[in-house]
């Protein structure tokens, strides 16, 4: 009997990598979908806060659901979502009609980083696992790189209803691939009653104080990025009078040290182990946040210094995320697919927030922004403090 064919790295990442290509690509157009529709730049900001509130939701579903039914057909179905709402967006004559269409977009992109990270796990022990996952996210990141650069260039020479088109090729392409090449991973173990009991299932790993500690941090973490995410283009383009192409290219710097962090991560964790490079992580966000906050206050933010700073904490995450987020995934062994979603819903719905909040607070100054991201940052070192604390035992010893 032949053993089961294994999904590549390269369609993992395919499929993670839709979603947050899908969700950046559009940054570079926020400030120019709000003279396109005459409406206020906190409505526009719904477009980015919607589309991370849907993918939360709809993580919390498809681990457990995968659990149930298998990684495999969940992500096609989701991919498929995603290509409806994708086609919604292109056809979109209104702010509301756009926010509808990334809300389905959103909905089916959730599956593939929930099911990327489940068939990773489905595959490798614990600190293996944070390995691949920092190798998956290394490589994933290279979309969201692009994608502001794409967007930029779209946006400044046919506009933004253009990079949804691509967007569209880009989707059909993948569902292609991954109805060829994601092969099925979970081929023994399914829970039906984890699928029946969904609440039970995440109050189950609510209660587990490994879970908590390292979701909590990871979700706190990532809370960092997506407000500035959701600041960064206002800040640029608004404030400090910059071009949509000039974000997209300063973002790069953001990206390329997330994914060199997220290298370092991988060749690091076998000997470090998981909890001392997230310790790590945090501490470097922690100088890059307070940093941020000490120049705007004192000499004032210019791109060069708010996307220099700002990388430093991104090389934090880059160390503490992947961890993180196999520490999570590792916690309960029987519900791999529902922590998975729940992680992942936690760490989306937590960034949604932020971006939320910081489009509110943001007016005449990048202070609002800078402030948010320390205290984000913060709230991580107090989660990973209060789990270590409270956790008698971490996965990183359980490989």
């Amino acid at each position: 009997m032949s053993a089961p064919r294994r999904p590549s790295l390269a369609i993992l990442i395919a499929v993670a990598g839709l979603g947050t290509f899908t969700l950046n690509a559009i940054l570079p157009s926020m400030p120019g979908l709000q003279r396109a529709f005459g409406t206020s730049y906190a409505v526009v900001q719904l477009t980015l806060t919607v589309y991370l509130v849907g993918l939360a939701l709809a993580q919390l579903a498809y681990g457990p659901l995968s659990d149930r039914f298998g990684r495999r057909p969940v992500l096609l179905a989701g991919l498929g979502i995603f290509l409806a709402g994708t086609v919604l967006c292109v056809a979109a004559t209104s702010i509301e009609m756009l926010i509808a269409g990334r809300l389905v977009q959103a909905i089916g992109g959730g599956a593939g980083l929930v099911m990327a990270r489940a068939m990773v796990r489905d595959l490798h022990a614990p600190e293996r696992a944070a390995a691949m996952i920092a190798y998956l996210t290394m490589a994933v990141v290279v979309a969201p790189t692009l994608a502001p650069v794409v967007g930029g260039l779209f946006e400044d020479w046919l506009g933004w209803r253009a990079t949804f088109v691509f967007i569209l090729g880009l989707a059909a392409l993948t569902w292609g691939a991954a109805y060829l090449f994601a092969f099925e991973t979970l081929h023994e173990g399914r829970h039906q009653a984890e699928f029946a009991s969904l609440f039970l299932s995440f109050w189950q790993l609510l209660r587990n104080r490994a879970f908590n500690g390292y979701a909590f941090q990871v979700a706190f973490i990532t809370s960092a990025y997506f407000a500035f995410m959701g600041g960064a283009p206002y800040v640029m383009v608004d404030l400090m009078g910059r071009s949509p192409t000039d974000f997209g290219l300063y973002y790069v710097i953001i990206s390329v040290t997330y994914v060199g962090a997220n290298f370092a991560t991988a060749r690091l964790v076998k000997r470090l182990g998981i909890p001392r490079l997230i310790w790590a992580g945090i501490c470097v966000a922690l100088i890059g946040s307070l940093s941020l906050a000490v120049t705007e206050f004192s000499l004032g933010l210019t791109p060069l210094t708010l996307f220099g700073l700002m990388s430093i904490v991104s090389i934090g995450n880059g160390l503490c995320i992947p961890s993180g987020t196999a520490g999570a995934i590792s916690a309960d062994p029987r519900r791999v697919g529902a922590a998975a979603g729940l992680a992942g819903s936690m760490q989306i719905g937590f960034g949604a927030a932020a971006s939320y909040l910081v489009g509110l607070m943001l007016a005449d100054s990048a202070r609002p922004l800078v402030l948010l991201i320390v205290v984000c940052v913060a709230l991580s070192l107090a989660s990973h403090v209060l789990g270590q604390r409270s956790s008698v035992r971490t996965p990183s010893r359980t490989s």
